[in-house]
């Protein structure tokens, strides 16, 4: 790990194995058409009302921190992403789930997952099961079953983090509870 130096604005980004086989052909097929961004490295608590120089320096310690480079681990990148809501927004959604995670303890057992999304009704989710061989994913009441290339395809806006041969494995689906 190493830390960028804020004086400029700079772009770190760690390309997927198909960005660099892209990158590489040149001819113009690699083209950056969706992105996300995420805070994870910023300390919010470091937000000073009280800073004896006043209101332009609230933000003094922070806008000064030093940035992390980008790095793979998927579950440490990306944890705290900025999002866009539409102006008529009052509240955020919420999101929750009656189990943070399901235990199954034998063959044939079925479990239900209900999410619900506090001040924003009527969700619907995409779940994804990320090994189908393992285990299956259904939905009660209708819905629409997918393998998680669709979702590439169509520019999902929860990034992906498989390689080729778990994708192949992968099965999501798209409803209001499974």
């Amino acid at each position: 790990m190493g830390f960028l130096d804020n004086t400029s604005i700079t772009v770190d980004a760690i390309l997927t194995k198909k960005g660099r086989e892209l990158l590489a052909r040149g001819q113009n097929e690699f083209k950056i058409t969706k992105f996300a961004l995420a805070d994870d490295e910023v300390d919010y608590n470091l937000y000073d009302t009280a800073h004896p120089n006043g209101s332009n320096f609230y933000a003094a310690v922070i806008e000064n921190m030093p940035l992390l480079e980008a790095f793979v681990d998927e579950n440490q990148l990306m944890r705290y992403k900025l999002t866009t809501l539409p102006k008529e927004t009052n509240k955020l959604p919420i999101l929750e789930l009656p189990s943070p995670s399901l235990t199954f303890n034998g063959a044939g057992i079925t479990q239900a997952v209900t999410p619900n999304t506090r001040n924003a009704p009527n969700e619907t989710y995409t779940f994804t099961l990320f090994n189908a061989d393992v285990a299956n994913i259904s939905l009660t009441g209708g819905g629409n079953v997918r393998k998680e290339q669709d979702f590439i395809n169509a520019g999902a806006t929860t990034p992906v983090f498989m390689n080729e041969a778990e994708r192949k494995r992968s099965i999501s689906v798209v409803g209001k509870s499974r």
